[in-house]
């Protein structure tokens, strides 16, 4: 049968009784549909997709599969949409992730399914049960005062697992054979997804790519609020323009620490910026047009949202922003983010943390997150995570099974840039914003990369071979899931599938840093806990660095 023979023949079997029930234990299939989708164009940006390079799909078909299923019990209703290309399918699953509460089957996640598509896997994402819905109010609570457990346990686990399941049993049924690997990809929210997959169901996938995850999901989403905490205590909201003025002293500072002065903090570490230094310096202002003296108040906050939460006796919480963090941020997802819009500045706290205090602590649509105190957080942050750990929280340090079982696991997550202007990213409602006016600083500015140092120092302490199966990298300048210095590991998925396929280790990974004068600074980074160290020559080439422990 010639090619286009085959494709027509696999055409033919899009029809809902092609697709068998997949076993799933403990679930029950409502219903299958499958339509066949033809000519069907679009762009997948790297800086969305994270893991991949710009994809453009031109005219192309596919089946298109959603799977409807219950627990039943459980009064849930979750629908797992596939996508299995018409002729030129390459034997592979990638399955892709959510963001902010979003499990996934939203824009994001669609644009993920797009590169996937154009590179010839079956694509497959589940909305958990949950929607497409940005805001856990419309699921979190049954009843005021009771969680939909449930609904979080889909979000936090079952669900992965599900999908797996169910769309390798969809493949197996449409191609009438098994596909020869199986990928997962995705960040923050998808991130955190990948690693629960590798720590709880560690069959599910081959290769894991995660960047951003959100580790420890109930001491990040408390956190979210630490610095609103602050500034109420306090009294006083600096204007954003006193916390931009703090992050380019900070990179200005500690920039050329590596001995190259290219708009990121390469070692985080050695970086000390002190901010109550820079206490009375006059600047001018962008958010009034005049000048003003830098405040105490704004030196204050900065210090704590980069130290990270502390209880009111002083005890360690959580971990901070790094310095040069975007305190503000363009898209509403700054820590630390004031409201000077009506003459008088105000907190703007970002909804993932406030919608987490909401729905999953106080368990009421109607509190008043301004009321919060220091002593009022200290019993939030421990209810969050005496309540959650166990549901969502994901740092299990035990990778065995994961890797017994031959899977490998590439972790990034971002550090540090100067003034460099944000692509499209992820808002705390999920959807994909576009390009914005240049920043003051972009790391990744919602969930701190040292918690995703601890994890892999947690893996490494138990496990003498973790290199062989879990690589992790520090993106330098990069913000959450795109923007910033613009280094997104556009390699790494292709990486990940030459290291599971053909046993190759990725020894080092390529991007390439833009400054905000747009000056390109190529480097090959090194896995933590090495440093990507430079030796010399041409600060813009990958060739005048090397790794050092």
């Amino acid at each position: 049968m010639t090619g286009l023979g085959v494709a027509a023949g696999v055409a033919s079997a899009c029809i809902p009784s092609t697709f068998t029930d997949p076993g799933l234990f403990g679930s029950h299939i409502l219903s299958f549909s499958a339509e066949v989708v033809s000519n069907y164009t679009a762009t997948a940006p790297y800086q969305t997709t994270v893991h991949h390079p710009t994809i453009e799909v031109q005219d192309a078909e596919f089946c298109n599969v959603t799977v409807t299923y219950t627990h039943p019990g459980q009064d849930d209703l979750i629908n797992v949409e596939i996508w299995l290309p018409i002729g030129n399918w390459n034997e592979r699953l990638l399955a892709v992730g959510g963001g902010g509460y979003v499990a996934g089957r939203f824009s994001y996640s669609e644009t993920m399914m797009v590169a996937g598509l154009g590179q010839g896997y079956a694509t497959v994402t589940t909305d958990a049960g949950l929607g497409s819905s940005s805001y856990p109010e419309d699921w979190a609570l049954l009843s005021p005062g009771n969680v939909n457990l449930y609904a979080l346990q889909n979000l936090a686990s079952t669900s992965l697992n599900d999908e797996a399941i169910i769309a390798k049993s969809a493949i197996k049924d449409f191609y009438e054979t098994p596909q020869k690997y199986s990928y997962w990809s995705g960040c923050s929210q998808g991130g955190r997804q990948g690693l629960m997959l590798a720590q709880r169901y560690p069959d599910a996938f081959d290769g894991i790519a995660a960047t951003a995850p959100a580790i420890k999901f109930p001491e990040i989403f408390a956190s979210f609020y630490w610095p609103q905490v602050i500034m109420n205590e306090l009294r006083q909201h600096p204007a954003p323009c006193e916390f931009a003025y703090l992050a380019k002293a900070a990179v200005s500072e500690c920039d050329a620490i590596d001995g190259v002065v290219d708009g990121v903090i390469s070692n985080m570490d050695d970086c000390h910026f002190d901010p109550f230094g820079s206490v009375g310096n006059v600047f001018n202002c962008s958010d009034t047009g005049k000048s003003v003296h830098l405040s105490k108040a704004a030196a204050i906050v900065a210090n704590a949202t980069w130290t990270g939460a502390r209880s009111s006796d002083g005890r360690f919480l959580w971990y901070g922003n790094g310095y040069g963090s975007d305190f503000q941020s363009s898209q509403g997802a700054g820590i630390a983010a004031t409201d000077c819009s009506n003459g008088t500045c105000v907190g703007a706290p970002t909804a993932l943390g406030t919608q987490w205090i909401r729905s999953f602590i106080e368990k009421n649509k109607s509190f008043d997150y301004n009321t919060i105190s220091r002593h009022d957080f200290d019993r939030i942050f421990h209810e969050s995570v005496a309540q959650y750990t166990s549901i969502i929280g994901t740092a299990d340090p035990d990778l065995s099974s994961f890797r017994d079982a031959g899977g490998k696991l590439l972790v990034f997550h971002g550090t540090v840039s100067l003034n460099l202007p944000p692509k499209a990213v992820e808002d705390p409602k999920g959807r994909l914003l576009p390009e914005k006016k240049l920043t003051p600083g972009q790391n990744d500015q919602l969930i701190p990369s040292k918690g995703s140092d601890d994890y892999y120092d947690s893996v490494a302490s138990r496990t003498d071979d973790v290199d062989e199966f879990y690589r992790y990298f520090h993106l330098p300048g990069y913000g959450h899931c795109s923007g910033g210095s613009d280094a997104s590991p556009i390699t790494s998925f292709e990486q990940l599938r030459s290291w599971v396929e053909d046993g190759r280790k990725p020894e080092t990974i390529p991007v390439t840093i833009k400054d905000s004068r747009g000056q390109k600074f190529d480097r090959s980074l090194c896995p933590y806990p090495k440093k990507t160290t430079f030796d010399g020559g041409d600060p813009t080439s990958s060739d005048s660095f090397s790794c050092k422990e």
